[in-house]
Order: C-alpha cells, then sequence, then structure tokens
C-alpha cells in the first residue's frame, strides 16, 4: 500500500511541477493558452497573475517531494500538502473550471486516502 500511496503522490507531485511551467513559461504561448481555454489577449492580459499561481503551485510540489523525500517520517507533510492540493481543487472546480475537480482534487483525495492508510 505504501508504495502505491508513493507512487501517487509522486504523480501528482510531477503534475504540480507541469502546471507550475505550465502557468510560469507557457502561459503566453500555444500549449499555454490551449491547456487554459485563453485567447492571445486574454493570456497577456493575466500573464503575471499567472505565473504567480505558477509559484504557488511549485511549493504544492516542493512539499509533496520533500514528503517523499523523508520516507514513513514524512506522512504528516504528505497529508498536509495533499490537503492544500485537495482544498485547491475543489475551489477551482467550483470557481474556474469543473475539469479542475478531475484533474487535481480526485487524485488528491485518493492520494490522502492511500497515504492514511499506508
Amino acid at each position: 500500500m505504501s508504495i502505491l500511496a508513493d507512487s501517487l503522490v509522486a504523480l501528482i507531485a510531477v503534475l504540480y511541477v507541469y502546471i507550475l511551467v505550465l502557468e510560469m513559461f507557457l502561459w503566453d504561448k500555444p500549449a499555454g493558452r490551449r491547456a487554459f481555454g485563453q485567447n492571445a489577449e486574454q493570456a497577456a492580459a493575466t500573464k503575471v497573475l499567472a505565473a504567480n499561481q505558477g509559484l504557488y503551485n511549485g511549493f504544492l510540489a516542493a512539499g509533496l517531494f520533500w514528503g517523499l523525500s523523508l520516507g514513513v517520517g514524512g506522512t504528516a507533510i504528505k497529508l498536509f500538502f495533499l490537503s492544500c492540493v485537495l482544498v485547491a481543487g475543489l475551489y477551482g472546480g467550483l470557481s474556474a473550471s469543473r475539469k479542475i475537480l478531475f484533474i487535481q482534487a480526485v487524485p488528491a483525495a485518493g492520494a490522502l486516502l492511500l497515504v492514511w492508510l499506508a
């Protein structure tokens, strides 16, 4: 169970690194605009806000990697950062796009359960 839990935590951390890259570096590029449904004007107007949001997502990834690096001793850290991911996913799903629920909140909830059970 522990290997499965840590694998899911690692996948979520990698997802958050990917989101960081999209928001901080590719927001106004075709890949970023396509990922977030933005046109060039919208992307240009919100580029600084997206970069700030990307930085926060990077902190979530860093926290998950930190928890993983500590092994069993990092369980509380993984639970905390997965809870943050879950709350962010729920908020994003309710306020921005329902697909965020399935991309961020559902995997975080599953990982939380697995880490808690491990």
